[in-house]
């Protein structure tokens, strides 16, 4: 089959005249369009039309592509349990109807604040909250999402300690969020150190005191960590102060600053992580929404733009664009990231979440995760064939092992329209039989008993 030509081609979808793709290809001295593509593998690249029915008017089109839709698994009759980085939370309704204002569903950046003090007034809210959850001084904007947010912290902390090129990460950071890292620093001649955990779960503090030696620029560690164990953050804040290293906390779970003693409030230099967590949909992986806080000192070594209040000529309170560091404001060499796309729909669904939970609804939502988990986890240890490798604390999230594979004991799960967990062996050597388990305030005891005697039948089918 020959494939028609892009340039030739009168059905083609883009409007740009053969003449046209020409000259463009002249002016950035291209000779084929096929050059734009040569960094693409051969074996990804389509070789042959895809085979899709047709032509068909609109109506016919709509009709093929919704019986399409209709062979989708659907999982909104299952329950789950999945976690490790998005968490199903309580969204209040009137959140999905105030982003279908025109102002808001509209809006980018405001870049001019005489006609954009509502946007602007609503990320500087989102700020605040993040600065009072967090216990620091200075938040961003928002961030593209957790991964790519620590990405900005870690390039933060070498701009702050020069000349070092090491960043000790906890192996216990979501591996996603390494890999990200990793993706990122990979041509600037930074050296990532993983450090493991011991057997409760927490970061091997000993094998960290040994990883930190006078060329590592920072220490990054999640807490809650992706295991679900809380970390000490007062014996990593020690050991980093001593090798003179910027302190990373990274947060995948937002709700769990509802309850937990904030990472300022242990010494460390910046906050980064995911704020899906705050009300916002799981939507199938995206778009979340990332947030970093930092130590005042640290603000204008920041990514992206800081929203400020100050007073216009006649007094009243304003809202403007008090730090913007993107290259999309200064001149390239001067910015410090281009990876620091705003989320500001997501970041403002956020904003009214926290505005509407307030400080008792956040911690009512911390301490009903809290309990549940406790509830879950003490009914899975009377099952004598199940265990819980990790003895360390947790908020909402924790490892289960049981004597046969994850992904058979997951699927028997899912056949009873469960979704168990996500299995850890696909993250890490050795843990085949461990899935981690997530609850939120969403799960009813109805949902975490149905969940303990499906797992019990699972384990006695895989017996026999």
């Amino acid at each position: 089959m020959t494939l028609p030509d892009p340039l030739t081609d009168q059905h083609r979808y883009i409007s740009n005249a053969s003449q046209d793709v020409s000259e463009m290809l002249e002016v950035i001295g291209v000779d084929s369009i096929d050059r734009l593509f040569e960094t693409i593998p051969d074996d990804v690249k389509l070789t042959e039309l895809l085979d899709i029915p047709g032509p068909w008017s609109e109506i016919e089109s709509r009709r093929w592509f919704r019986a399409l839709a209709a062979k989708n698994k659907s999982a909104a009759d299952h329950v789950s349990f999945l976690g490790g980085g998005a968490y199903l939370h309580y969204q209040p309704a009137c959140i999905d109807q105030l982003l279908l204002r025109a102002e808001f569903l509209t809006s980018y950046t405001p870049y001019q604040p005489e006609v954009s003090q509502g946007t602007l007034q609503s990320i500087f809210e989102y700020q605040t909250h993040q600065c009072l959850l967090t216990g620091l001084d200075v938040a961003n904007a928002s961030l593209y999402d957790g991964s790519t947010a620590l990405c900005e912290a870690v390039l933060l902390a070498e701009r702050v300690v020069r000349k070092r090129k090491k960043v000790v990460v906890a192996k216990s950071v979501h591996p996603q969020y390494t890999e990200t890292v990793r993706t990122y620093v990979q041509n600037l001649g930074y050296e990532i150190v993983e450090v493991g955990w011991t057997n409760d779960g927490r970061i091997d503090t000993a094998a960290l005191r040994e990883a930190c030696t006078s060329d590592v620029f920072a220490v990054a560690i999640q807490s809650p960590n992706f295991l679900g164990v809380i970390e000490d953050y007062d014996a990593v804040a020690a050991i980093a102060d001593g090798a003179g290293a910027v302190k990373i906390a990274v947060i995948a779970e937002a709700t769990s600053l509802g309850i937990l003693t904030p990472p300022g409030a242990h010494g460390f230099d910046i906050a980064v992580g995911e704020g899906q967590a705050w009300g916002v949909p799981t939507q199938y992986g995206g778009p979340f929404v990332g947030f970093m806080v930092v130590k005042d000192a640290l603000k204008r070594h920041m990514p992206g733009r800081l929203v400020g209040e100050t007073v216009d000529v006649d007094g009243r309170r304003a809202y403007v664009l008090t730090l913007a560091t993107r290259e999309q404001h200064i001149r390239r060499g001067k910015a410090t990231s281009n990876i620091c796309t705003n989320e500001a729909l997501i970041a403002l669904a956020a904003n009214m979440y926290l505005s509407l939970m307030g400080k008792e609804g956040l911690r009512e939502v911390g301490q009903q995760c809290v309990q549940k988990t406790a509830y879950l986890r003490a009914q899975l240890n009377r099952i004598g064939s199940v265990s819980l490798p990790f003895s360390g604390p947790v908020y909402n999230e924790f490892a289960v092992r049981t004597p046969f594979p994850a992904a058979e004991i997951l699927a028997d799960l899912e056949h009873e329209k469960i979704l168990g967990g996500i299995p850890l062996g696909q993250f890490y050597d050795g843990f085949q039989n461990d899935f981690l388990v997530a609850v939120t305030e969403l799960h009813t005891r109805e949902h975490l008993d149905h969940f303990v005697a499906v797992l019990t039948a699972a384990i006695a089918r895989e017996r026999r």
